[in-house]
C-alpha cells in the first residue's frame, strides 16, 4: 500500500493498492458516477463492462481509500489485446496517424477516476503510476475525452502524448484522445 498525503487541511490520508474490484464494484462506480457525471442507466451498463474486464486473467485494480476504508478513487487495466472492443474502435484513427503499433505489447488503462473531493491532490497520479510499475509491458495506452481537462494535464506530465484525436466510440456524445507513453511513466521532478 502507498500513502498519499492529503492537499488539504481536513483532507485524510489515503492509501493506495490492491483490492477485489468485482467486489466492490458499486462503490468504484459510484466515484465514477460522480466524477465523470454518469446518470443511472449508464452505471448499469458500466457494471457489466468492469465486471466483464475483470474475468480477463491479467487485468489488475487498485483502489484508493481513506483510514476509515472509504474507496475514493479506482484504476484498472489490462494487457491490450487487439481482438478488445476498445482496440478495433481506435484503430483506424492510430492507423491514420502512424500509430497503429501503440496497441501491441501496451498496458491500457481501462478506468481512472477519482472522487472530486480528492481530486488535485496526488491520488489520481499515485494510482496510475503503482498499477504501471507492476505490468510486463513497455508501455501504456488510453484514452480520455479530448478537451484540455486536469486529467489530460496528469497524462503529459506523466509522458503520455496524443496519438489519435477526435476519437469517435459509438453512444459516446463527446470525442475522445488515446494517448500513450512509455513505461515506467515520468515521475515528477
Amino acid at each position: 500500500m502507498a500513502a498519499v498525503s492529503g492537499g488539504g487541511a481536513h483532507t485524510p490520508s489515503v492509501l493506495v493498492g490492491p483490492i477485489d474490484l468485482a467486489a466492490r464494484v458499486d462503490e468504484a462506480l459510484a466515484v465514477q458516477a460522480v466524477a465523470f457525471g454518469l446518470g443511472r442507466n449508464e452505471v448499469d451498463v458500466r457494471r457489466h463492462i468492469v465486471l466483464r474486464h475483470l474475468e480477463h486473467p491479467c487485468a489488475r485494480a487498485l483502489g484508493a481509500t481513506t483510514a476509515a476504508g472509504r474507496l475514493i478513487g479506482f484504476v484498472y487495466g489490462m494487457p491490450n489485446e487487439r481482438g478488445h472492443w476498445w482496440s478495433t474502435v481506435v484503430e483506424p484513427y492510430l492507423r491514420a496517424t502512424g500509430s497503429e503499433d501503440w496497441l501491441d505489447d501496451s498496458f491500457v488503462i481501462t478506468e481512472l477516476h477519482v472522487h472530486p473531493e480528492f481530486q488535485n491532490q496526488g491520488v489520481g497520479r499515485s494510482l496510475i503510476t503503482t498499477i504501471t510499475d507492476a505490468v510486463d509491458q513497455p508501455r501504456s495506452i488510453l484514452s480520455a475525452i479530448d478537451t484540455e481537462s486536469p486529467a489530460r494535464g496528469l497524462y503529459r506530465t506523466l509522458g503520455y502524448r496524443d496519438l489519435a484525436r477526435q476519437v469517435l466510440f459509438p453512444s459516446a456524445p463527446k470525442p475522445y484522445v488515446v494517448m500513450g507513453a512509455p513505461l515506467p511513466l515520468r515521475r515528477r521532478a
